[in-house]
């Protein structure tokens, strides 16, 4: 299963988000530090959802953080739009 697979399923499961997009950026890294070769290392993770909003901007991060496990050590960069 891709990662990107394995975010969308985690972060659907936790938030029932009203809108979420994952896009893969790592072809924009290709060749950087971090790039490990699998087309996998880079994501941008927007997501919107009623059981974020109330919290403060660090919680929603470390919300999102907590949802992913162990994606987070699996993948190099992810950068989270929680509006």
């Amino acid at each position: 299963m891709s990662v990107k697979i394995e975010m969308e399923q985690r972060l659907t499961a936790a938030f029932a988000p009203q809108r979420l997009e994952i896009v893969n950026e790592s072809h924009k890294h290709a060749g950087h530090a971090g790039d490990d070769g699998t087309g996998e290392s880079h994501f941008h993770i927007l997501i919107r959802s009623d059981r974020l909003a109330p919290l403060s901007r660090v919680a929603r991060h470390r919300a999102v953080h907590t949802a992913l496990g162990d994606l987070n050590t699996r993948v190099h960069a992810i950068a989270l739009d929680l509006g």
